[in-house]
């Protein structure tokens, strides 16, 4: 049995999986229908109990030996991310490495973040033992985007299995078959048991998951419009969520910046993956003593790009996206932006050469929207203040960048976002044991870090009495004279 095994339904759907480079068929996957999804959870509840019976000693065992099959496989993993995606394979051999760090952090540190530690009881309840633990929900339900389609939706389900939780995965439908392969290769490890399950389809398939009987919670990784309809299914049954959305994430260029490393870093992380990164910049704000000299650079750098087969990144992975790419160019240039990298005519379907947009006005759906492909805007800006004021205006809240040699944690610090790179890009995300999310429009809750491994358990507050208080005050045997005392109590410690 492998771990994407459901019980046979009958006249079952398929569908196919395309390569976005060539539109040829990469793999053929089952619709799994409400009835497949809630079997998959069912078989799913009971692996749980058993992994959580492992306990975490147990458990960091088998994710070690995970980890060491994905090294071990990573040629065959890459192949198909590449395929499903049309991302070059260095890039997807950098989302690989990047996921198996994080499972290695999370197996490691979830005994020390999540086991069980005693905790003061204070004076007035100093009889009691007092200690805190953390549970695992049972079955953790994932729905993953199809742009990082193995780093991504790791970083729910390494710290959900490390948590003692089984996870069941429903991948993008544009790449059904990574999460398959993923799921594969951890079967494997756990002997076949229905501890991490795939569910493939679309937009149904997912909700049915939201629903299902014995879900305790969900992790969802795409679209703003598309996690409210999550949580607006999950409120349903009161499942909580975690909510990962995008983001149109700025990078502030400093006056005393490092002009090379900035420009390096804005084309990389506003082009890389062809822009479709929830993190990336698609925003620059330059003060305006550096912006010429700045620009010029980035301007050097983008014309060197190309996309397409044997270029520095690939295709729209999803069709669609190429037409909100030619929307946002459009609608700059239209509203009084300059191109100074390509323009609407870099919009070839599936590939979008880079744009480079300067002096975009900021009601300008390529400053308000999440554009998710190869455009940049530049816009100068006369000091620090208005960077940030700009910054901050827009409804997302995910990541953002900062070049500077003298402000750059202090520039951070002023930012409304959940993760912030000083002199880097992106940096965030490669550091296991940093947490990973976002506010406003681009969701709640944390993967990764510490934070990330509490996302998938309870806290657990237990107290135990040691010996009876001479003074009962918990207990209709109390007396006047025994609330006076305690009060007493409260007046000299708490009352000066």
């Amino acid at each position: 049995m492998t771990a994407t095994d459901v019980p046979p339904v009958p006249a079952t759907a398929t569908f196919e999986s395309l390569d976005p480079r060539t539109g040829d068929v990469v793999g053929t996957h089952p619709v799994h229908d409400a009835v497949a999804v809630e079997a998959a959870v069912a078989r799913a509840v009971g692996a749980a109990q058993w992994w959580d019976g492992l306990g975490h000693a147990e458990r960091r065992r088998r994710l070690a030996a995970w980890r060491v099959a994905l090294v071990h496989k990573t040629d065959d993993l890459v192949h198909v991310i590449a395929e499903e995606t049309g991302k070059p394979l260095d890039d997807a051999r950098l989302e690989l490495v990047l996921a198996i760090d994080h499972l290695d952090w999370a197996a490691k540190h979830a005994e020390k973040v999540l086991g069980t530690r005693k905790v003061a009881p204070g004076l007035l309840m100093g009889n009691q033992a007092a200690s805190l633990t953390y549970r695992p929900f049972g079955v953790i339900g994932v729905i993953g985007p199809w742009n990082y389609p193995v780093f991504t939706p790791m970083g729910s389900i390494a710290y959900a299995l490390a948590a003692g939780n089984a996870v069941v995965l429903k991948p993008s439908e544009l790449t059904p078959g990574v999460g398959v392969a993923l799921a594969d290769t951890f079967a494997e490890i756990v002997d076949g048991r229905p501890v991490l399950q795939v569910v493939t389809g679309f937009g149904e398939t997912g909700a049915a998951l939201c629903r299902a009987p014995g879900v305790g919670k969900i992790a969802f990784t795409g679209s703003t419009a598309t996690g409210k309809r999550v949580m607006a299914t999950c409120a349903e049954t009161l499942t909580p969520v975690l909510v990962e959305c995008g983001g149109k994430d700025p990078l502030i260029v400093d006056v005393d910046a490092d002009l090379d490393a900035a420009a390096d870093a804005a084309v990389w992380g506003g082009m890389s993956n062809a822009g479709q990164t929830c993190a990336g910049v698609e925003r620059v704000y330059v003060l305006e003593a550096v912006a010429e000299e700045f620009t010029a650079k980035v301007v050097a750098l983008a014309r060197g790009l190309r996309a397409g087969t044997g270029g520095e990144y690939g295709p729209m992975t999803m069709p669609a996206q190429a037409e909100v790419v030619r929307r946002h160019v459009e609608d700059a240039l239209a509203r009084g932006g300059r191109a100074v990298v390509g323009g609407a005519e870099s919009v070839q379907p599936p590939f979008v050469e880079p744009v480079v947009i300067v002096d975009v006005p900021e009601d300008s759906a390529a400053v308000t929207e999440e554009t998710f492909g190869p455009l940049l805007v530049v816009n100068r800006v006369p000091d620090l203040d208005e960077a940030v004021r700009r910054a901050n205006a827009g409804r997302y809240g995910l990541g953002a960048s900062v070049f500077s040699r003298a402000r750059g944690e202090e520039i951070a610090g002023r930012l409304r976002c959940g993760m912030v790179s000083v002199n880097g890009v992106i940096s965030f995300a490669g550091i296991p044991g940093l947490p990973f999310g976002g506010v406003g429009d681009s969701g709640f809750g944390r993967i990764h870090g510490e934070d990330g491994l509490r996302e998938f358990a309870r806290p657990q507050a237990v107290a135990r009495q040691r010996f009876r208080l001479p003074v009962p005050v918990t207990s209709f045997s109390r007396t006047s004279r025994t609330m006076k005392a305690l009060l007493g109590v409260v007046r000299v410690r708490h009352g000066r």
